[in-house]
């Protein structure tokens, strides 16, 4: 039987609480809806514990994180799935870099760091990962701070045998995948492309943080483009009502055989926890199996999955 892989999170909001949750449904129905791959090298959908949690939120420090993942301001709905006690009760997050050895210490028995905090916040997402170098840990940032895109931590990482995968999440099925795929469209049918957009509307704290914190968020879309000079992002829109849902309108402007024009307009709505969830099985499976496998470094595999893999604008 397989071993199952220890995982660490950092930050109690919805992408978490829809990873914990969407792993105890699996687990229990054996569905495969919305599941990408099975199994990554043997490991399947539910062969992942959580074995430490940190947070900053002085409501959430302290309860399981089974119960800490439903407290405001997460707003994921709950799934239909029986949710047992984790036994794992969440811990105080970095205050400072200074707290860096206190973190590495409590990951002992870990084997995956997976770094879910809020976006815009560069300092704390390095302190993170020095942590986990220290720990003897893969660590996986989805955020936009740039952490995996720095080739002097990468070396590191590569040669302490650690895996090191990054930065910021391409949704399962977000605006970024879907604008890219239909800018790909355009070129393969030889269209030419004149003007583009995307906007994103979005209920969640990581929403309303992006509003207060874009820069590191926009370079990332841009980076997931192909064709990104020709494409403007607008401003970041933080709606409450929303709760988990994200909405976003694309528009392609481009012209065809005998300079005709040509407009698509598209709109998208998806839960963006979902989103990132389902892709941070399959990070999480990767960087685990490389670990076993004494594979450090950036993992090639994975640059799919994400806006920014090494070698993106920072």
């Amino acid at each position: 039987m397989i071993e199952r892989v220890r995982v660490a999170v950092v930050g109690v909001g919805n992408n978490t609480s829809a990873l914990v949750q969407g792993i105890a449904l699996y687990r229990q129905t054996g569905s495969l809806v919305g599941i990408r791959r099975q199994e990554v090298d043997g490991l399947g959908v539910g062969d992942i514990d959580f074995v430490a949690a940190f947070a900053t939120s002085d409501e959430k420090i302290g309860r399981d994180l089974t119960e800490a993942i439903f407290l405001p301001p997460n707003n994921f709905p709950r799934l239909d799935c029986e949710l047992p006690t984790a036994g794992v009760p969440v811990t105080r997050g970095l205050v400072d870099a200074s707290e860096v050895d206190r973190v590495a210490a409590a990951l002992a028995g870990a084997e995956v760091l997976l770094y879910s905090a809020p976006s815009g916040r560069p300092a704390t997402a390095r302190a993170y990962a020095e942590a986990a170098h220290r720990a003897g840990v893969a660590f996986i940032n989805t955020t936009a701070d740039p952490v995996a895109r720095d080739p002097e931590l990468i070396e590191r990482f590569e040669a302490a045998g650690l895996p090191l995968v990054g930065d910021d999440l391409a949704s399962q099925f977000g605006t970024s995948v879907v604008h890219r795929a239909l800018l790909r469209l355009l070129e393969e049918r030889g269209l030419t492309l004149v003007s583009s957009y995307q906007v994103n509307l979005g209920g969640t704290e990581d929403f309303r943080n992006l509003v207060e914190n874009p820069n590191s968020k926009k370079q990332s879309k841009l980076n997931a483009l192909s064709t990104a000079d020709k494409v403007e992002l607008a401003p970041l829109g933080y709606l409450p009502h929303l709760g988990s849902r994200k909405v976003a309108h694309l528009n392609l402007e481009a012209k065809g055989w005998g300079e005709t024009a040509v407009s698509l307009d598209v709109k998208l709505t998806v839960h963006d926890p979902s989103g990132a969830a389902g892709v941070n099985i399959d990070l999480i499976r990767l960087a685990a199996s490389a670990l076993r496998n004494g594979q450090g470094g950036d993992l090639a595999e994975a640059a799919s999955m994400l806006k920014s893999p090494p070698g993106t604008a920072i």
